[in-house]
């Protein structure tokens, strides 16, 4: 079989259709080529296939929960289940919350790699290069940050928008400046901020029910409030600490289980994937912010009448246990392509995507969810930390090199 499929290679080489065949060859198959003959080279057994493959075996854990915790918020939302008193509850992982995130969740899949991967194969025709495996982690980041009930036709666009602006404009995977899954959240949210925000958008079926009371049914509105559209609103949480924790609460698809995320973190640092600088100093960058606005609320600058009051009132701590903090920051922020390169320049780059993201929450009620902005606006500035990074060390040595010659 592999023979064959050699000699169809061979056949289709020079092609406009070589980049696509490759592509599937490649994906069945380890890559038969290796590093020039000439010089040294240094080989391991790591390369980008490899890598990817990696980082979605860390995903699809909170794929498997997003689809229990789906079907879970959506029949306890009609009523016709009891909140979950354990890890375990039988309430939770059962067949009928599974189906239904099957039906919701998997169509997303579907969709975001038909059309992002259908993207990459057209360009790679076109240009006559060959088919990268960066969108394989997009593919999969993309459902995971979007909510349930999002119309597919709307995913369509955001993905070949993300594709094509966010990435292949810039030469493909390793030469964007802009994380990809993030670009086409952002293009959601901005183009469609009705289904990216709002308390009926995180439940299956809250959009549905909406629009049926409008018309004149005689039903109970279903409520899918998260965590931080509460306290934005200046409410008491309805979810406890344990509930927040496990991630039974509305949400994105993959994001709202912080023991599943943190899990998963340690697992991407074992295989030296993502970088524990970045993960590390992100989250000191938001219990850091979190402590600032803790103190101002304990000097009484801020009254619990004021709109920013719910927000800044959450315990440092808690700001990583709530929205999409976690998943950002492990998943996206150690993107390797559009994360600083040096080590020194790891340790602002996290610190700051932290620090903005929790900023970001409290300033903006509207969307009280800031890692997307703080990674997005990180990435623009990765490169210029970098710089003054090496710059700094540059000028040392020269002082170093001064004083030696002295």
């Amino acid at each position: 079989m592999k023979k064959q499929l050699h000699n169809l290679r061979e056949k289709y080489k020079g092609t406009k259709f070589a980049p696509v065949f490759n592509a599937f060859h490649t994906f069945l198959y380890t890559p038969d080529h290796t590093a020039g003959k000439q010089g040294a080279h240094i080989h391991d057994a790591t390369d980008l296939k490899r890598v990817m493959n990696t980082v979605i075996i860390a995903l699809i854990p909170c794929l498997i929960f997003g689809m229990f915790n789906a079907g879970y918020q959506h029949h306890l939302a009609l009523g016709e289940i009891e909140r979950v008193s354990s890890f375990f509850d039988g309430n939770f992982w059962n067949l009928d919350n599974l189906l239904v995130g099957l039906k919701k969740v998997l169509p997303l899949v579907i969709v975001s790699y038909a059309v992002g991967l259908g993207i990459e194969f057209l360009f790679a025709a076109i240009k006559g290069h060959e088919v990268e495996e960066g969108y394989l982690v997009t593919g999969m980041l993309v459902p995971l940050i979007v909510p349930i009930d999002i119309p597919l036709w709307m995913l369509t666009v955001a993905i070949a928008f993300g594709v094509i602006i966010g990435k292949e404009v810039f030469g493909g995977t390793g030469m964007n400046i802009l994380n990809p899954a993030l670009t086409i959240r952002a293009f959601l949210f901005f183009a469609y901020p009705t289904w990216m925000s709002g308390d009926k958008v995180w439940v299956h079926g809250a959009v549905e029910r909406t629009q049926e009371i409008a018309d004149g049914a005689n039903l109970d509105a279903i409520s899918g409030e998260t965590i931080l559209g509460q306290l934005a609103q200046n409410k008491e949480l309805g979810y406890s600490i344990w509930e927040q924790m496990m991630g039974f609460i509305p949400g994105s698809v993959g994001e709202t289980s912080t023991i599943l995320i943190a899990i998963m973190a340690i697992f991407l640092i074992f295989t030296k994937i993502a970088s524990w600088r970045i993960i590390i100093s992100s989250i000191v960058g938001a219990l850091v912010m979190g402590l600032i606005f803790n103190g101002v609320i304990n000097m009484g600058w801020i009254t619990p009448t004021n709109s920013f009051y719910g927000l800044m009132s959450l315990p440092f701590w808690q700001h990583l246990i709530v929205g999409g903090l976690a998943f950002g920051i492990v998943y996206m922020a150690t993107d390797p392509v559009t994360g600083a390169q040096t080590l020194k320049g790891q340790w602002w780059y996290g610190f700051l995507i932290g620090f903005i993201s929790v900023m970001i929450r409290v300033f903006n009620p509207a969307y009280p969810e800031g890692v997307m902005l703080a990674i997005l606006l990180m990435n623009v500035f990765a490169p210029t930390i970098d710089y003054y990074v090496v710059q700094g060390n540059m000028k040392r040595r020269m002082k170093r090199l001064k004083v030696k010659n002295a």
